[in-house]
Parts: C-alpha cells; sequence; structure tokens
C-alpha cells in the first residue's frame, strides 16, 4: 500500500478541490501533488477524482479516502503527541548545508536551536549544491536567489539578503555611472553566480570601470571591505569598515534566503523543533 504521504496529498485535492491549493497546503510542487494522485490511483485501480477546468471533484471512492485519511490523521497527531511526551529531548548530529555567504545571517538561528537543545551535535557543511536531503547527506539546506525547485523539497522564505553598492567614505558617485573613473569597480567574472544586483552592474557601469573580477562572491565582498574599489556588499558586513553607500538600492538587489527540507523528513520532531527555532530567531 502507499506511503501516508501520498494518501495524505489525495485528501488534501480533495478537501480543497485543485493541485495548485494542496500544494500550497503542503509546502510541495505541483508535480509532487500530481505523481501522488497517479501513483495512487494506478495501486488501487479506481479513479479518486474527475478533473475538470475548475479542478477536481472527488469520485465516492475520493469522499471515502478523505473520510479515511482524516481519520488516520487524527490517530497520527495523537501517536505524535504521545512519541513527543516520551522523548522531550532531541539529540544526535544534525547537519545543515548552506553556501559560505550565509553563514553570519543562519549562524543565530542555530544558536537559538542548540541553547534549547544542549545534546544536539551541530555540523554546517559549506556546498554550492543542496546536497541530497533525501539521502539523509543533511537535514537542513539554506539557499540564497530564485526558489529551489526539487519537486521534493519542502520551500520555505526566510528572510532577505540585503544587499547594498559601497565604496570608501568620501567616494562620490559621478552623476552619470559611465563617467566613473577606469578600474574602480569590483565586479563580477563570466564564471561567477548570477544575481540581480549584477544585472545592474553589467548594464549601468561600463566595463573599463571595473578593475577587479572573481568568479567567488566573497572575495569581491572582501575587496570591497578593504577599500580596493567600489562594488556591491551585504548590509551586515559592512559595519566598522569605514564605508558609505553610494546609492539606494534597489528593491530586487535583495535576495531570498529559504530554508529547505526534504518532504518525508519534514515533520520529524528535529526538523520541527529547528523550524520552531528559526520562527523564534525572526521575531
Amino acid at each position: 500500500m502507499r506511503a501516508w504521504n501520498e494518501i495524505r496529498t489525495a485528501a488534501c485535492v480533495a478537501r480543497l478541490g485543485t493541485v495548485s491549493a494542496a500544494a500550497q497546503e503542503l509546502g510541495i510542487h505541483r508535480a509532487t501533488v500530481n505523481r501522488h494522485l497517479d501513483a495512487l490511483e494506478l495501486e488501487l485501480g479506481a479513479k479518486l477524482f474527475m478533473r475538470h477546468r475548475r479542478g477536481f471533484t472527488p469520485t465516492q471512492l475520493g469522499v471515502e479516502l478523505l473520510r479515511i485519511a482524516d481519520a488516520t490523521s487524527d490517530q497520527f497527531g495523537e501517536l505524535m503527541r504521545m512519541a513527543t511526551a516520551g522523548a522531550t529531548e532531541l539529540d544526535g548530529l544534525f547537519t545543515v548545508t548552506l553556501v559560505d555567504d550565509l553563514v553570519p545571517i543562519i549562524l543565530p538561528y542555530l544558536q537559538t536551536f542548540v541553547a534549547s537543545n544542549p545534546k544536539i551535535d551541530m555540523a554546517l557543511v559549506g556546498s554550492d549544491r543542496v546536497l541530497k536531503l533525501e539521502y539523509g547527506e543533511a537535514d537542513v539546506a539554506f539557499r540564497v536567489g530564485p526558489k529551489p525547485d526539487h519537486p521534493d523539497n519542502v520551500v520555505v522564505p526566510i528572510t532577505k539578503f540585503k544587499m547594498g553598492f559601497f565604496g570608501p567614505s568620501g567616494f562620490k558617485l559621478p552623476n552619470k555611472l559611465s563617467d566613473l573613473p577606469d578600474r574602480s569597480v569590483i565586479g563580477p567574472d563570466d564564471e561567477a553566480p548570477s544575481a540581480t544586483y549584477f544585472d545592474w552592474l553589467h548594464r549601468e557601469v561600463p566595463k573599463k570601470a571595473i578593475g577587479l573580477r572573481s568568479n567567488r562572491i566573497p572575495i569581491l565582498w572582501d575587496a570591497v571591505r578593504h577599500g580596493y574599489g567600489i562594488g556591491f556588499l551585504p548590509r551586515h558586513l559592512s559595519g566598522g569598515c569605514n564605508l558609505t553607500e553610494l546609492t539606494d538600492a534597489e528593491e530586487d538587489w535583495h535576495e531570498q534566503v529559504w530554508m529547505v527540507t526534504h518532504v518525508d523528513m519534514h515533520r520529524s520532531s528535529k526538523i520541527q523543533a529547528f523550524i520552531r527555532a528559526v520562527k523564534e530567531g525572526k521575531r
């Protein structure tokens, strides 16, 4: 018989009437919802839904599935409460993967989590890819930029990565950016990760003004912080560096930070405790 996740997905579609609404409610991709429905109907050998333009209407079998799923959910919730009552302390290894850029933003969340769960051993894995969460390579991943779109992951927005265009105190931008001094700007090379603020730089700043390039964003930030030239820097890294923000930031420079968990592990006690710590840290 199919896993509870697929039954729960079908019940959510029966309750809400559309794949989109169910995907939003469950925090999973639309493709995952459709895959769960197709697999469940194939195994049952019968249709759970009548599909039409406005959405999904449950068949009689679909109505019965919703009734059984709701009852099972209540019973499973009782089981979870019993388990939680018997095991209030979390321990063991908890692995978080993230890009190096995010460490200053994410560390406070980790400190909140460990403070509430002192038996947890925290491991940080720096990686530019989302590790295979389904294979246990990590419990939680943090990423910045476009929303990760793996259909089996639960993706939650956490905070904004606030960027600014900085230079040494006293530096004045010319009225026209085309008049910037030669080699005064720090910018990405062709192999650097894409970012909306780099799109602005390529669009507004002449090539002759860029005097230092790198494929690694932290290198560019260090160069700005040490006064090598003007360029982009996260605002939380600009303190104590004798820098000034040279122009008003555009809204799309600020990139979204995402927390990623695998759908099968999202409801585990450790990850739910971690999510509570992150929510507490955001207050």
